[in-house]
C-alpha cells in the first residue's frame, strides 16, 4: 500500500492545479462583473480599490526630504533653552535639507548637504537587489488622514494610514541603565509621568477622536511601564475603551519578581510582554549593567507564560556588538515557542545616549535591514533573502480582507501596518511543537502570487461566502504539498491561518496546534543621519502624547519631539521628585536584581494562538 501521507501529498498537488484552473475561471467572470463599492462605517469614505492607492517614490536613485542632523540639534536645544518657539519651528522647518539615496555598486547610500555644516553620509542597504524585492512588494498607501487635532506637527505629522501600534510612554524613569536607550531614561534630569487623568484623556483621543475609527495594538511603554502607578489601571480602561490587544515593553523585571502583578496584568487585559532581550550569554547580557539579566528574562517568560500572557523578543542588534548573538536568540526561541509568537530585531537607532557618536564608531555600529537578512540566513541556514523576506505592510491586504469579511457594519476597522517598505520587514516560519522542525511559510506557500491575489479578492469585495471561496482557492493554488512541513496537510493549514486571523473564515474551533507559528521582523527606525519624510508620513506606530499623535521617529529622533514635550510637560526635577516620591531601585554596574523564585525550565506543550 502507498504510504498515507505520500498519498496525500499527490492528492493535494492535483487539487492545487484544479483549483488553480477554477481560479482562472473565477477571475474571468469577476472581471465581467463590475466591482462592488464597500464604505463601512468607521470610514468617512469607501474603502480604497487598488487602483486608487498611491505610493511613495521609490526604487534607486531616488531624492527625498531630510534633516541636518546638526541643525535639528542646535534648534531643539534653542527651544528647550527658550531661545526658540516651538511653534515657530513647525512653520519654518529649520534644517530641512534634500536626501538621495543611490545605487553604488550594490550598496545603497545615503548623501546629504547642509549648507552650513557641510556633507553627511550613511549606508541604506548591503543589498540592492534585496531591498528593490521588498520595495517592489508595497501594496500602497492606506487612507488619507484629514487635518484634526491629533495631526498638527508640521512636516513630521502622520498623513496616511490608521496606526498599527498605539505607543503610549506612561513614565520616563526606569529601573535599568542601558546604552543604547533612545530615550536616554534616567538622565535627563527631570521626570515626565502621566497621572490616571492624563492617561484617559489621551488613551480616550486615540480612541474617539481619529478619523477613520481604527484598531490598533496598544503598547505601554516608557522608561519602564511596569514602575507607573497607573500600569494596571491603564491596561483596564484601554480594554475598557474597545483596544482589542495590550502590550507591554517591557524588560521584564517586575514581571520576574512578581508573580501576583503578573496575575493581576492578565486579568487587567495585558496580552502582550515584548520583552527586551539582546543575548543569550553571560558576557551578552552584562551589557545591559544587570548581573543577572538573563535569569531574569527566564523567570519573567515563565511567570507571563503562567497567566496567559504571550511574549515577543524585543532585539536591539548593533554591529560588531550583539549580531553574533542572532542564532543563540532563534535557538532560545524555538526552546521557548509555546510561550514566544514573535522575535522582533530592532537595528539600532542612533538617538537618545546615542546621538552624538562620532562619524567613524556610528558607521562602525551602523546596522541594516540587509545586514538583519544576510546575518540570520548564516544562521538558520533555512531563510533565504530573496523568497522569505516581506515589507512588514505586506499585511495590509489581509487587513483589508478582514475589513471585507466583517462587512460595513463593524465599528472599527482592522488594524493595518501601512508603513513604509523602508521602515520594516517580516517573515513567518512554522515551527513543529514537539520535533522543533522549521520551515518558512513562503517554502511551500507562493506568499508572493497568494497577497496578489488577496489584493484581487479585495477589488472585487464580493459577499462574504463567495469571498470565503476566493480565498481557499487563492491559497490552495499557491500551495505545495511537496515542499510543506511533514506531516501538514493543506486543511491543517487553512484551520491554523483562520485562527491566527480572528476565525474570518469560520472553519477554526482550536486554539492550539501542531505547529507553532513564529514571526520574525525587523523594524528599522530612523536617526538623523538616514531621516525620510516619506517613511515619517506614513508612520503606523505612532506616539499617544500630550500633543496628539507623533510619529515615532518623529518622537523619538528627527525634530525629537519627546525631549521637547516632556521638558514642557515634566512633573518635577529628579530631585524634588526623589524627595517626594522617594527613589526606584535601578539595577546598573552588575548589581542583581532579587528573585523569589529558583529558575526552572518553561515546560514545554502545545502552542496557544
Amino acid at each position: 500500500m502507498p504510504n498515507p501521507l505520500s498519498f496525500n501529498v499527490v492528492l493535494e498537488s492535483a487539487l492545487s492545479k484544479i483549483s488553480n484552473v477554477v481560479w482562472r475561471f473565477t477571475q474571468l467572470m469577476n472581471k465581467r462583473i463590475s466591482y462592488n463599492v464597500i464604505h463601512p462605517k468607521w470610514s468617512k469614505e469607501p474603502t480604497l480599490k487598488s487602483h486608487e492607492k498611491t505610493s511613495p517614490p521609490l526604487g534607486f536613485p531616488r531624492q527625498t526630504d531630510s534633516l541636518c542632523p546638526r541643525c535639528v540639534i542646535e534648534t531643539r536645544e534653542k527651544i528647550l533653552s527658550g531661545e526658540a518657539d516651538l511653534e515657530k519651528m513647525m512653520k519654518e522647518h529649520p534644517g530641512y535639507i534634500k536626501q538621495r539615496m543611490q545605487d553604488r555598486e550594490g550598496i545603497i547610500t545615503i548623501e546629504k548637504e547642509c549648507p552650513k555644516h557641510g556633507s553627511f553620509k550613511d549606508i541604506m542597504s548591503l543589498n540592492v537587489d534585496f531591498t528593490k524585492r521588498i520595495e517592489s512588494l508595497f501594496s500602497g498607501r492606506d487612507f488619507k488622514i484629514p487635518s484634526d487635532r491629533l495631526h498638527q506637527h508640521g512636516k513630521s505629522s502622520i498623513q496616511y494610514g490608521r496606526g498599527a501600534v498605539l505607543t503610549m510612554d506612561l513614565t520616563n524613569r526606569c529601573n535599568m541603565m542601558c546604552d543604547p536607550c533612545f530615550m536616554d531614561a534616567n538622565q535627563v534630569g527631570y521626570v515626565h509621568e502621566l497621572n490616571l487623568d492624563e492617561i484617559k484623556k489621551i488613551l480616550w483621543d486615540s480612541a474617539n477622536a481619529h478619523t477613520p475609527k481604527r484598531q490598533t495594538s496598544l503598547q505601554f511603554s516608557g522608561g519602564e511601564p511596569t514602575i507607573s502607578p497607573h500600569f494596571i489601571e491603564a491596561i483596564r480602561y484601554a480594554k475598557e475603551l474597545g483596544f482589542f490587544s495590550v502590550q507591554a515593553a517591557t524588560n521584564g523585571i517586575r514581571f520576574a519578581q512578581d508573580r501576583e502583578f503578573c496575575r493581576e496584568a492578565a486579568k487587567a487585559g495585558l496580552r502582550f510582554a515584548y520583552l527586551q532581550f539582546d543575548g543569550t550569554t553571560p558576557e551578552q547580557a552584562s551589557g545591559r549593567g544587570v548581573g543577572n539579566l538573563l535569569e531574569v528574562k527566564r523567570q519573567a517568560i515563565k511567570n507571563l507564560a503562567e497567566f496567559g500572557i504571550t511574549v515577543a523578543l524585543v532585539v536591539t542588534v548593533v554591529n560588531t556588538i550583539n549580531n553574533d548573538q542572532l542564532g543563540g536568540i532563534m535557538e532560545f526561541a524555538m526552546e521557548n515557542i509555546q510561550n514566544i509568537h514573535t522575535v522582533a530585531f530592532q537595528p539600532v537607532s542612533f538617538t537618545g545616549r546615542d546621538e552624538d557618536l562620532s562619524e567613524e564608531q556610528r558607521l562602525k555600529w551602523r546596522y541594516t535591514l540587509s545586514h538583519l537578512v544576510r546575518d540570520l540566513k548564516q544562521h538558520t541556514g533555512y531563510l533565504e533573502t530573496m523568497r522569505d523576506w516581506f515589507p512588514l505592510s505586506a499585511s495590509s491586504p489581509f487587513s483589508d480582507l478582514s475589513d471585507l469579511m466583517k462587512g460595513p457594519g463593524q465599528d472599527w476597522g482592522t488594524l493595518k501596518c501601512g508603513c513604509h517598505p523602508n521602515c520594516g520587514i517580516a517573515s513567518f516560519v512554522m515551527v513543529n511543537m514537539t520535533t522543533k522542525e522549521q520551515t518558512p511559510v513562503s517554502k511551500f506557500i507562493n506568499v508572493d502570487q497568494f497577497m496578489k491575489d488577496v489584493i484581487d479578492i479585495n477589488d472585487y469585495a464580493r459577499r462574504p461566502q463567495i469571498t470565503k471561496v476566493l480565498v481557499a482557492l487563492a491559497l490552495l493554488r499557491n500551495w505545495s504539498a511537496k515542499e510543506a512541513p511533514t506531516g501538514m496537510r493543506f486543511v491543517d493549514l487553512l484551520k491554523q491561518l483562520d485562527s491566527h486571523s480572528g476565525g474570518n473564515l469560520g472553519i477554526s474551533h482550536s486554539k492550539r496546534f501542531r505547529w507553532g507559528m513564529l514571526t520574525l521582523a525587523g523594524m528599522w527606525f530612523q536617526d538623523l543621519w538616514n531621516y525620510d519624510f516619506r517613511r515619517t508620513e506614513m508612520c503606523t506606530i505612532p506616539y499617544a502624547t500630550q500633543m496628539g499623535e507623533i510619529s515615532f521617529c518623529a518622537y523619538n529622533t528627527g525634530v525629537g519631539y519627546r525631549k521637547i514635550l516632556e521638558n514642557i510637560h515634566q512633573n518635577a526635577a529628579l530631585g524634588e521628585w526623589y524627595k517626594k516620591n522617594g527613589r526606584h531601585a535601578v539595577y546598573a554596574k552588575g548589581k542583581k536584581v532579587p528573585l523569589e523564585e529558583q529558575i526552572s525550565a518553561v515546560p514545554s506543550e502545545m502552542a496557544p494562538v
